[in-house]
């Protein structure tokens, strides 16, 4: 296991030996180090400092007293801007050339206190976070000082909370923590201050799991060289904005898994989802691809589940998640593959399957291969796609959608692959209207976050609504279908 840490960099000359000398000799018992300095083009003095940092390495600390056990396997790597650009960029810098497993942000003055790193990584290291938040309000020592700048700190982190539905108590820390995958995802863009907010706002929205542990604080004044004032503050507020309400690309390449997590906030479409197909529910229930888990909570209140994916990533996140639960389980199978023979001798009476067919090249060998898996039991295949090949978009391209589906193609495939077809029923006829215009019309690529969240706030009447009067249309198809006999 390794730590990497970053430390962003800007006139610092006066403390930065000092901070890392604090940050080799920390003890982390098995747990290597990786230090990154990124000079952000200081003025200072601060980057010949550097260098000389890069020039003799970890020797430098050895000379300062740092024990050699502290050192041993730790790295040192420097980091240039030839131009200021601002704390956000330093730090994204540093994240971009990170190897370790956890990361882990180090101002370079002495504010924060090395010493707190065994707490800060403990609740990833325990299998418990993606992220954690080091709080210097939360009830550990800390220097009495400056009571506009907390009272600003406190006013700040009260918004955020307010956006990101977060109770954070100290969003403005810079000790930040993440497993190194949380970070490889992450699309930060913020070049100053607002790359606080920016952060919490995005692990928000991908619905990391966060820990708050308290932390000491020692404050400087502006006379020993705090840095940020108004300008700052006025641009953490304007990031808090931004980034909660209207940035919908968060994660760099992961649009699929964004997506999913976009749909995961949807409470109130989701629980319509599992309530419409919890009629044809029965108590085994495959649930395959099941993503981040958005239905998989209402199908555990039928039945035990077995949730499988072809992201080992995701069925982690799922174990994580589901820790604990009596009749839950996990399984990695490829749909283009026929099932494992553990799934086959299980004996499902229901097999879910919602908005992954479109996912696959070969669509009819996926639907034989969940036949499979329901022969042995008659069980039912509940079965969603995306409907209508004339919406096929560039957000379907992004998704990774082959096609769109109309309903006599529907029931012909699965009457192809060995099934008898109990029904095909229209679904959400109130997001047709959305993803015509933002996939047809404005070709985008992305779901917009904020029209998502006017859609869970309208969801509650037009799902009433739909609950009560058949639908005509649908931006999807649900279908129902057993395996046909002989």
């Amino acid at each position: 296991m390794t730590l990497s840490i970053v430390v962003p960099v800007y006139n610092e000359r006066r403390t930065l030996l000092a901070i890392l000398k604090r940050v080799l000799a920390v003890d982390l018992g098995d747990v290597r180090r990786e230090v990154i300095v990124v000079d952000d083009a200081s003025r200072d003095g601060t980057t010949d400092l550097v260098r000389r940092i890069e020039r003799e390495g970890t020797a430098l600390f050895a000379g300062m007293g740092v024990p050699e056990d502290r050192l041993a396997g730790a790295t040192l790597r420097c980091l240039y801007h030839e131009r200021n650009r601002g704390k956000g960029a330093a730090v994204r810098t540093g994240f971009e050339a990170v190897t370790g497993d956890i990361v882990l942000v180090q101002d370079a003055d002495l504010e924060y206190d090395p010493a707190e790193y065994p707490r800060l990584i403990a609740p990833i290291l325990e299998g418990k976070a993606d992220v954690v938040y080091g709080s210097r309000f939360a009830g550990d020592e800390r220097r009495v000082l400056l009571f506009w700048h907390a009272l600003g700190n406190q006013v700040l982190t009260f918004l955020s909370n307010m956006v990101t539905n977060l109770n954070l108590t100290d969003m403005e820390t810079c000790y930040k923590v993440f497993r190194a995958e949380v970070l490889r995802d992450l699309n930060l863009k913020s070049e100053r201050f607002g790359i606080e907010p920016e952060i919490t706002a995005k692990v928000a929205k991908m619905r990391y799991r966060v820990y708050e542990v308290p932390i000491s604080y020692h404050g400087r004044s502006y006379a020993e060289g705090k840095k940020i004032g108004m300008r700052d503050g006025l641009e953490a507020l304007y990031c808090i904005l931004k980034y909660s309400l209207l940035d919908s690309d968060y994660v760099k390449d992961g649009v699929i898994e964004e997506t999913l997590t976009k749909m995961q906030a949807l409470e109130r479409f989701n629980r319509h989802l599992a309530d419409t197909i919890a009629p044809y529910l029965g108590r085994r229930i495959l649930e395959v691809g099941a993503g981040t888990g958005n239905i998989t909570r209402f199908l555990l209140a039928h039945g035990d589940v077995t949730a499988s994916d072809v992201h080992e990533g995701l069925l982690k996140r799922l174990r994580e998640q589901f820790a604990g639960w009596e009749g839950f389980d996990t399984v990695r199978w490829d749909l283009a593959t026929p099932p494992p023979k553990r799934l086959v001798a299980a004996g499902y009476d229901t097999v879910v399957s919602l908005n992954v067919l479109e996912h696959v090249e070969d669509h009819e060998a996926a639907l034989r291969h969940k036949r499979q898996v329901l022969e042995g039991a008659r069980g039912r295949l509940v079965l969603l796609v995306p409907a209508h090949a004339s919406l096929y978009s560039p957000m379907d391209e992004a998704l990774g959608h082959y096609r769109r589906y109309e309903a006599r193609e529907l029931r012909g495939l699965l009457q192809d692959a060995g099934f008898e077809v109990e029904r095909i029923l229209p679904f959400n006829l109130l997001g047709l209207l959305g993803w015509f215009v933002n996939g047809r019309v404005l070709k985008r690529r992305r779901l917009p976050t904020a029209q998502l969240g006017v859609y869970e706030v309208l969801a509650p009447a037009a799902l009433a609504l739909e609950r009560r009067v058949p639908l005509p249309d649908g931006l999807s198809l649900i279908a129902v279908a057993r395996p046909r006999a002989g």
